[in-house]
């Protein structure tokens, strides 16, 4: 099995891939055709920072959060052609509730309701995992208990308060599709890795959990916080709050690289890593159908470089 750069995500209705070269989304219609876009990746070689271990996973989060935030509205805006009107209204308020872009829709003020839209996401990520969660602590404040008690207990509001939003996230019924899209995406990169044909019954008996997931990313940056944030002692609300926000960049640089080297390794450490990630993804991945195969199939083979030197870590 080798390990590709290939990664992907889960969209409305459809998915998007990125290679090393090339990036692709791929959208099943209301009328059951198929919609592709494919794009070469603009590569910034000027930024060396990008390339810098411990910093690179800053950027380059931000960077795919822009990317997947585009992704997702182009597949909001085609989920929604030639669906009856009644059925349009209803999913438009699902797609204005998941990007609060109303008024940026009504100006044609596009690129701004996508930065705006990720710029909310950090925010409101902020609230739920890590202010909630550290003003929590104040609860127990009668039992005297030590910094390290504090940010123990700080840390499993955290974990507990993640997993209760993916659970609610996945009672949602257009999440239900974007998490069976998102089991498409990961058995057909398995498959890929494994050298199959890419055909709807090669990838059926693959697994919908994949080491590379943003699911498993989220919950190495929760573990190493609850490390980083055990180191930095115990303050006021507002002044953890600050340190917590400070220390972010940080966490997330160490998470990157994590994840990066328990995608492509094999040992007995990695697989340790990578088992609450995968187990979280019961969650956020769900069986897929032959058609949102079909979309994942598609979206892949756009990205496949012909140099496959390109595509090996």
């Amino acid at each position: 099995m080798k390990k590709t750069t290939i990664g992907g995500m889960a969209l409305i209705e459809g998915i998007m891939m990125k290679g090393p070269k090339k990036i692709s989304i791929v959208i099943r219609k209301p009328n059951g055709e198929l919609y592709r876009e494919v794009k070469d990746l603009t590569i910034d070689d000027t930024n060396k920072l990008k390339k810098i271990p411990f910093v690179r996973g800053v950027f380059i989060l931000f960077e795919q959060m822009v990317l997947g935030t585009k992704a997702l509205m182009k597949s909001a805006n085609i989920a929604l052609e030639e669906l009856p009107d009644e059925e349009k209204e209803k999913r438009k308020d699902f797609v204005d509730k998941l990007f609060e872009k109303k008024v940026f829709q009504k100006l044609g003020i596009t690129d701004i309701a996508i930065y705006f839209s990720v710029i909310l996401s950090l925010l409101v990520g902020i609230l739920l995992f890590f202010y909630i969660p550290t003003w929590s602590v104040e609860i127990f404040k009668s039992f005297e208990l030590n910094s390290f008690w504090k940010n123990m207990i700080e840390g499993i509001v955290r974990v507990i308060v993640f997993i209760l939003y993916l659970l609610f996230a996945s009672q949602i019924k257009e999440i239900k599709r974007v998490f069976e899209y998102h089991g498409a995406e990961h058995k057909t990169i398995f498959a890929y890795e494994n050298g199959e044909e890419l055909t709807a019954e090669n990838i059926k008996k693959y697994s919908t959990h994949h080491p590379r997931c943003g699911t498993s990313f989220l919950f190495i940056v929760i573990i190493i916080s609850i490390i980083v944030f055990t180191l930095s002692g115990w303050q006021s609300v507002v002044m953890r709050t600050l340190i917590r926000l400070l220390l972010l960049p940080v966490i997330v640089g160490i998470s990157y690289e994590i994840i990066r080297w328990a995608g492509k390794s094999e040992s007995i450490l990695a697989r340790i890593i990578s088992y609450p990630g995968l187990w979280l993804q019961n969650i956020t991945t769900k069986e897929p159908d032959e058609k949102q195969i079909e979309v994942a199939i598609e979206a892949l083979k756009e990205v496949v470089p012909e140099d496959k030197k390109l595509d090996e870590w």
